[in-house]
Formats: structure tokens, sequence, C-alpha cells
């Protein structure tokens, strides 16, 4: 199969490609024959009805400080490609939701990973709260006394903005911590949205685990543990991979959202799981097959785009 893919991302030149999932994307869609182009986000437009964008033919390859090619910019139509992988990073602000309603509009004919309208319907930390049986005690809320009667109930606390990324603005508030008064002023100066506000779960010491969804189904797992005297397990913080393998209860998980993950056309998903416990549902642009792919000897890219032709025509 000889597909055409555009890859709308923030830019090549600035990923990790030890761990980047995109770049990891990229790599198999070039071995299969795939024609790649690039664009950002910002290069995306609307024009008589018609999406296009201002993209650079790519190749790729595995090595650092040479890891990709691009030539010169042309107008494309989007209906014109066969897939859009839709991979930029959160924020998940009004810029990414209007990219979202421009996707719509040649999505499935060109098929949008993921689907772009359950992207703009599934915010991460909104969406998990569809399966709260899994969930630690979580308040989402703008005012002071609801927040602070969360405290009191629980102690020890964690907040972060509701629409951030790898662990930016996560705080952890321990019972005797007399700062939430004041993070509370700061986080209603810089966000108009409301806050997320979790019960800390000590278990968080022995890793977050990112389990991978594809088209529904777990393909793995990576467990990422805190540095020393730090609350957040992202990798942008510090965070370290460790091999692991699913619990039972994460199967349960797993099988719990599938069916919807399935029906939304969700292909592409990271969740992560703490003690047991899901905080977030990943569908923006989740990573982690790398380390995945490391640790069990897989190549999860390959599923992945196995996933995606299954879906075209």
């Amino acid at each position: 199969m000889t597909l055409k893919v555009a890859i709308q991302m923030d830019h090549v030149a600035n990923i990790d490609i030890s761990g980047d999932s995109t770049f990891a994307l990229a790599l198999e869609a070039q071995k299969r024959g795939y024609e790649l182009l690039h664009y950002e986000p910002g290069r995306l437009a609307m024009r008589d009805g018609r999406v296009i964008a201002a993209a650079e033919p790519m190749e790729v390859r595995r090595e650092v400080g040479n890891h990709f090619s691009l030539g010169d910019a042309v107008e494309i139509d989007l209906a014109d490609v066969d897939v859009v992988l839709m991979r930029q990073d959160p924020p998940f602000d009004m810029a990414y939701i209007t990219a979202t309603h421009m996707l719509e509009h040649i999505h499935p004919e060109t098929l949008v990973v993921n689907d772009p309208r359950e992207v703009r319907n599934a915010p991460e930390k909104i969406f998990v709260t569809r399966f709260p049986q899994f969930m630690p005690p979580t308040l989402i809320a703008s005012d002071r006394d609801h927040i602070l009667a969360f405290r009191e109930e629980h102690q020890d606390i964690i907040v972060k903005p509701l629409y951030g990324n790898g662990g930016a603005g996560v705080f952890h508030i321990t019972p005797g911590d007399e700062n939430l008064n004041a993070l509370l002023e700061m986080f209603s100066e810089s966000f108009r949205e409301p806050i997320i506000v979790q019960k800390y779960l000590p278990a968080v010491r022995e890793g977050d685990k990112r389990i991978i969804l594809i088209d529904g189904e777990p393909a793995g797992g990576t467990n990422r543990v805190p540095a020393e005297g730090e609350a957040r397990s992202n990798m942008h913080v510090g965070g370290q991979p460790v091999k692991t393998q699913l619990t039972t209860r994460e199967h349960e998980i797993c099988e719990a959202l599938g069916p919807e993950l399935k029906k939304r056309g969700l292909i592409f998903v990271g969740i992560d799981v703490i003690g047991g416990l899901m905080t977030e549902i990943n569908v923006t642009s989740p990573t982690g097959i790398q380390e995945i792919n490391r640790f069990n000897d897989v190549t999860l890219e390959a599923d992945i785009w196995d996933a995606i032709e299954a879906k075209l025509p």
C-alpha cells in the first residue's frame, strides 16, 4: 500500500529522536514506502472551504544531529492526502481546538489520526472522568471553597492545570503546606479554566505507568519512576522509564476503555496509571512507544500503521 501522509507536528528539528513517538511513526511510514509531508500547526489554513497547509516533503533517519531533510514548502490540499497524523503537543487551547475543527472538514475521507472530533471531545483530564471507578478522588473546580473542602478531606493533594501537559504546573501540596491559597491565586491569574485537584497517591514513588492502546487494545506499557525529590514522573522532568508488565487491574482498566476508544476512532492512546488508579487518558499526541519497544523487543509503530491501514478504504 502506497500512501501520502501529512504529519501535523511541532517542528521536526526540535524532537528527541530517542524517545519521540512521531519520529518512530515517520520512520515506519518511510520504511513502508509512504510519501511524507511535514507541516507545523500554524501552517494549517482553510480557504473557501478547502483545508490546506504549506507542507514540506520530509525524509527521516535515525542519526543524531542529522535526523531529517525537508524539501521546499508547497501548498497542499489535505483532501488529496490519504492520512493526516495530528501530532502536535498540547496545551489543549483554542488553537488546538480550532485545528480539530479544520481537520474535521476532511475526515474521514482523509483519515485523521486521531479522529479530530473525538480529540476535541476527549480532553485528557476530563475524558478520564467517564471511568470514575478506576480513578483516585478527583475534583475539577474553580471555586476556592470546593478546593479547600477537598483538601480538608484528603489532606495530601496534587493540583494541576486542566489543559497542561508534560508535568508543567503540577504541584504536590502536603498536609502542612501553607502555599495552597497563594497557588490558587497564581492559577486564577494564569488560567480562566477550572483546575484539577486529586488525592496524592504515594504509589507514584514506585512509578506512573504509561500504557499504550492501539485501536482499543493494550499494546504494552512502561513505568516512569520520578527522580529523587520530585513528585512528577513525566520524562520531560527527569522521570526514568523502567520495564514493566501489565497487572490484572491494568488489564481490567484497558478492557473497560477499549470499546469506547475504538468507537470514537481513537487509534493511538496512552493512559497513565498509578497504583492501579488511572489519572489521564492521552489522545492528543501520546508518547511512550520507543521505550516500550526497547524493553519488550516490539515495534508498536508498525502495529499502529497496521491499524491505520485497516481503516482505509
